[in-house]
């Protein structure tokens, strides 16, 4: 979804090969009218469009697909791709290698002093079938990208085979009766063979790519037990409303999100975290759809279904993710363009060059036939997006959601980290430390208004203020004419009384007398407490009630997270709205150094993102990591956001990669894991280029033969998703 008028729609498209065919079904599909952005996935074999709505306009998208030469495939198509046997398409790639083996034979012999040359009429029977009707793919395609006035790797492999059959004709027919002459059918054959061959492990391997995705979908049973008039019923899971009372059994999956009304258990999220160890939930716990139950027999009331559940925001953002193209593919992509022509070129060189200085013209197709075959550019349409799927895939697994490829290609990059405080590197839950009266009273009195004046905000310091009065059962009011100041405070009416509670900065620019609890205000900030203070609106102006001073505790692997990113070379950062004192005194538990400006103090939420910039200049390239709704600006702000998903719905939305346990540490992983999938992308360019480059001059040459280079371009395809699987293998590292 791009804006508010634009919406989005997935296309599957079978018969892509090269990134030639993916530059071309993308210039199709933006010709449709009112389309303002389209991407396609030769990995995932799918496109992602982003247009205006209109009349017909997705049956015009899969018109427009069709009309380049490709099948526009609906939804239950490609879950049955998803769904196929290892072994499913291999029937062409069996019968090729049974009619091409005998070919294969006299080759075989002539190593061994052997000369097993069959005869042209067997020669022929048996690499016709190969070259038109298992060939046929080829030169359907081809006949597209032609009638495009384009190229991809059919064109190729049928010109370069049609041409070694044909020649392989030519010699037979014009031969001498009883003469034996060298024929070439047996390139011909060999080279559409390997090419199927290459195309099946190809998508073999692709299909483990998606695995994640797979796994995750498994993940949703199918039917609820839901609590009717007459008891438990079982429905699908996809009748089940909001409001409705659902019976989960134990070791049975949640089937959507909601909240724990009766009964104890022990819940295994694993599959929303990465955490292994289950999850204590008691009445009123929250409960997430997937995750499974343990011991317990429980009754839940369902929150969210459908779309709306974590596991199906879960599942879109690694779809997303996986669709989305890295910024270096589309240079790739941009080389593909003119790659195909650019070959074409040197095969007719090659015929030309060997022809002209005096050789057989046999010899001299031959050649050019070897360039048109190493040169197919499938390994380069492959390279990125495989280890991309790879990489967001295997970071699912861990709790590590990557939103977005441009996020993950430049998360290597990253040297420095911003923290947020509060909930991000501390638990967040600040407790009520202290209770400073002012000029006496009555301390249990004006706490109890405190918290009828916090009651109603969100504020962990509000919360603490509350659960500190409900802890000495006071009695709480209604406020009246609450009012929140942003970054400051708030202030309201309690019965007769009108109050103002927030930071000592907000007194200060009112002007409120605080000389006589300053003395105890720096000591409690020196000591690591936030402080607040509370005033009472009189007729002789603002008077000060009470100072409060709140403690945190840093969260648990905390100190461990920055001391590994400080291991590795990484600058690290903390941003606090709290004032000097107390960040400083938190920062030093986490053991961050001030004396080093890796303490940003009195920050607040709209001047986050202004630091995050502060902290770009130079060249640095900054992750900011935050889990509140202030946060969200910041995380937009920096070159990649890291939202933490205990935190809200707005910061995820921000960020480019959210982090679902809530673990600091799993910053690290999440720059280690874009570090490996980078370096995959890198490796497969390096081979996918480095095939065609040494190939396509030793072709040129005559070093290679036809057979040859089809199993070199085959094992290119094949070598390039084999490492990118290599990602799958990763788990984060415990420093």
């Amino acid at each position: 979804m791009n804006t508010s008028n634009s919406t989005s729609l997935d296309i599957g498209i079978g018969g892509m090969t090269c990134a030639s065919c993916v530059m071309r079904v993308e210039k199709a599909l933006k010709k449709v009218p009112g389309v303002t952005e389209a991407s396609v996935n030769l990995a995932t074999e799918s496109a992602r469009i982003a247009f205006a709505p209109s009349d017909q306009i997705e049956a015009r998208l899969r018109r427009a697909v069709r009309d380049a030469g490709y099948e526009p495939l609906t939804a239950d198509a490609m879950e049955a791709q998803e769904d196929l046997s290892p072994w499913a398409g291999f029937l062409p790639v069996g019968v090729g290698l049974l009619l091409s083996a005998p070919l294969v034979l006299p080759m075989v012999g002539d190593l061994a002093g052997q000369h097993w040359m069959l005869p042209a009429w067997v020669q022929f029977l048996l690499a016709t079938p190969v070259q038109f009707v298992l060939g046929a793919r080829f030169y359907k395609a081809g006949w597209h990208a032609l009638k495009a006035l384009t190229g991809n790797m059919d064109l190729l492999v049928a010109l370069g085979t049609s041409a070694g059959w044909g020649l392989s004709m030519w010699l037979w027919l014009t031969a001498e009766p009883g003469a034996m002459v060298h024929l070439y059918f047996e390139a011909s054959a060999v080279v559409v063979t390997l090419v199927l061959l290459g195309k099946w492990l190809e998508a073999r391997a692709k299909r483990q790519t998606t695995a994640a995705i797979r796994a995750l979908h498994a993940l949703r049973p199918e039917v609820a037990h839901l609590m009717g008039l007459d008891g438990e019923v079982d429905v699908p899971v996809g009748e089940v409303l909001v409001g409705d009372r659902l019976v989960v059994r134990p070791g049975e999956r949640l089937p959507v999100d909601g909240r724990l009304l009766e009964g104890h258990t022990q819940v295994d999220e694993s599959m929303l975290t990465g955490e292994p160890l289950p999850v204590a939930k008691d009445p009123d716990a929250s409960l997430t759809g997937g995750s499974i139950n343990g011991e317990g027999r429980i009754v839940m009331q369902v929150g969210a279904v459908g779309r709306e559940t974590v596991l199906a925001r879960i599942i879109r953002l690694v779809e997303d993710a996986q669709a989305a193209k890295a910024p270096i593919q589309r240079l790739v992509d941009q080389v593909s363009a003119v790659f195909v022509p650019v070959v074409l070129l040197i095969a007719l060189a090659t015929l030309l060059g060997w022809w002209l200085t005096g050789h057989p013209f046999e010899l001299a197709l031959i050649h050019a036939v070897a360039v048109l075959v190493i040169a197919c550019p499938c390994a380069l349409g492959l390279a990125t997006p495989a280890a991309i799927m790879a990489g967001t895939g295997v970071a699912a697994k861990y709790g590590i959601l990557i939103k977005d490829a441009q996020a993950l290609e430049l998360a290597h990059k990253v040297d420095t980290v911003a923290f947020d405080k509060t909930g991000t590197l501390t638990v967040g839950r600040p407790r009520l430390t202290a209770f400073v009266m002012a000029d006496g009273g009555d301390e249990a009195s004006l706490l109890a208004a405190a918290a009828s004046l916090q009651s109603g905000s969100e504020h962990p310091l509000a919360r603490a203020v509350v659960a500190a009065a409900q802890e000495r059962s006071l009695k709480i009011e209604a406020p009246d004419n609450v009012r929140a100041v942003p970054g400051r405070g708030s202030e309201g009416e309690v019965g007769l009384d009108s109050y103002l509670i927030g930071s000592l900065r907000w007194m200060q620019e009112m002007q409120v007398d605080l000389e006589a609890l300053m003395p105890r205000s720096e000591q409690l900030q020196q000591e690591g407490a936030t402080v607040s203070v509370m005033v009472q609106r009189t007729t002789q102006g603002l008077r000060v009630r009470a100072l409060m001073a709140f403690g945190d505790e840093p969260k648990p692997g905390a100190k461990e997270a920055l001391a590994t990113l400080r291991a590795r070379g990484i600058r690290t950062v903390m941003i606090s709205g709290d004032n000097r004192g107390a960040a400083e005194a938190m920062a030093r538990r986490l053991g961050l150094r001030p004396e080093e400006g890796e303490v940003m103090a009195e920050v607040l939420p709209g001047d986050k993102s202004a630091k995050v910039s502060e902290l770009k200049q130079g060249g640095h390239v900054v992750a900011m990591v935050g889990d509140g709704v202030n946060d969200a600006p910041a995380l937009a702000a920096a070159d990649v956001g890291m939202a933490m998903g205990n935190g809200t719905d707005v910061a995820m939305h921000a960020a480019g990669i959210t982090l679902m346990r809530g673990d600091p540490l799993l910053v690290a992983a999440a720059l280690e894991v874009s570090d490996r999938t980078v370096a995959k992308i890198r490796q497969n360019l390096f081979w996918a280029f480095a095939y065609n480059v040494a190939g396509i001059p030793l072709a040129a040459l005559g070093f290679l033969s036809p057979v040859v280079a089809g199993a070199a371009m085959a094992m290119s395809s094949v070598s390039v998703t084999t490492n990118a699987l290599l990602l799958k293998r990763w788990r984060p590292r415990k420093d």
